[in-house]
């Protein structure tokens, strides 16, 4: 005969720090990254609206001015024209689908992508309603530097993020698991 637990209400602790279900996780996740490419878009089209309407500045270092821009960065691609917004949504949604396919990546990577994606699918809403980019900061100051806007600085924004995750922080953490 086996020896009785004590099975009551009371006997029961609860695991201090319990594991999310990976349902609950990948909603989790996919709500930062949305969150993430919500607030990018946000403030990209807000400050681009701010530029389509009238505002300048210029200084000795940098300067606001107003540059629709056909092409990509450097307006590289320009010659594409209407295509390109159709390549680039298309590029956007195979991201989106990978995301979807892969909730490790998109858990790990949140932050990233995210970035990536708010300011790719901003530049985008632009392509539809102005024909083009709206670009607006001009940097002048030792150099001349192509004309960018907030979307572009948060893609590049995201692939710092992604490439410090990649190069730095998977390889301690992958050194940390063959340790153990």
């Amino acid at each position: 005969m086996k020896n009785p637990q004590n099975t009551t209400f009371f006997s029961y602790i609860p695991p201090k720090y319990p594991h999310k279900s990976p349902i609950k996780s990948k909603i989790y996740a996919f709500f930062k990254i949305v969150l993430i490419i919500a607030v990018v878009i946000c403030i990209d089209q807000f400050v681009k609206g701010i530029i389509l309407d009238g505002f300048r500045f210029s200084s000795e270092v940098i300067s606001i001015v107003l540059v629709h821009n056909d092409g990509v960065a450097f307006s590289m691609l320009a010659n594409l024209g209407e295509y390109l917004k159709w390549l680039q949504v298309g590029f956007l949604l195979a991201i989106l689908l990978y995301l979807l396919c892969n909730s490790d990546a998109m858990r790990r990577y949140f932050l990233g992508l995210g970035l990536i994606m708010g300011g790719g699918i901003s530049n985008v809403i632009d392509r539809f309603i102005h024909g083009a980019v709206v670009d607006f900061v001009h940097w002048h100051y030792g150099f001349e530097f192509a004309i960018f806007n907030v979307a572009d600085v948060c893609i590049d924004a995201g692939v710092a993020v992604l490439i410090v995750q990649w190069l730095w922080l998977d390889k301690k953490q992958n050194q940390q698991n063959s340790i153990r």
